[in-house]
């Protein structure tokens, strides 16, 4: 006789290995740290070229996870505020699934921002720890913020969860500082002004 109790869906990719995902996140960053150590020598206009190249390319691959954990803590602001009717929450779990892929490496953005190639240069250097910066808000910090949001959304009183995205917020913020740090200095560089990057401030939600 057919069991008819309907099999367990599995869950994400990225939740089943977390930690490879970490691990994974860790590695390629000190990839590009490496990678972008090592020198080259080109012209000023070549590496305005190259630089302005990188950050277009860097804002692109961004934008999808940088809307999507903005809309989750938007998200989370509306229910703790009580402002959300059943017809508001009712596609909320939908849509934080999306945001939460979109922040993840199965979203090829991601994937693609993981793997750009930086120059050697002395300002190429500061956009690979640009990049490496870009990654953890990405697929560490952005990740469990909206994480986190989805665990509140099913337990506003959830004193772990409110800790935690308190926590996450902050290191979306210490990130977010250290990649405007590292333009900054590639600006410097170059004596020019790269376009900026795109990782909007995400916070003030009053959690912890």
């Amino acid at each position: 006789m057919t069991d008819p109790t309907p099999p367990t869906p599995k869950s994400p990719l990225w939740q089943r290995h977390r930690g490879l995902l970490i691990g994974l996140t860790v590695f390629v960053v000190l990839l590009i740290t490496v990678l972008s150590d090592l020198p080259v020598s080109t012209s000023r206009a070549d590496d305005i070229n190259a630089e302005r190249s990188v950050m277009s390319e860097v804002n692109t691959d961004l934008a999808g996870c940088a809307l999507a954990v903005h809309q989750a803590i938007g998200i989370w602001k509306l229910q703790a505020a009580h402002a959300l009717t059943p017809a508001d929450r009712a596609p909320t779990p939908g849509l934080l699934s999306d945001d939460q892929a979109a922040c993840s490496f199965t979203n090829e953005n991601i994937y693609d921002l993981a793997n750009i190639q930086v120059p050697g240069t002395p300002a190429g250097k500061h956009l690979g720890q640009l990049v490496a910066a870009a990654l953890l808000w990405t697929t560490s910090d952005s990740l469990r913020a909206i994480e986190d949001v989805q665990a509140l959304m099913n337990s506003s009183s959830n004193a772990a969860s409110l800790h935690s995205l308190s926590t996450e917020e902050a290191r979306l913020a210490t990130d977010r500082s250290s990649a405007i740090s590292q333009e900054d200095a590639a600006n410097r560089a170059l004596n020019i002004h790269l376009p900026p990057v795109d990782l909007p401030a995400i916070g003030g939600t009053g959690g912890g």
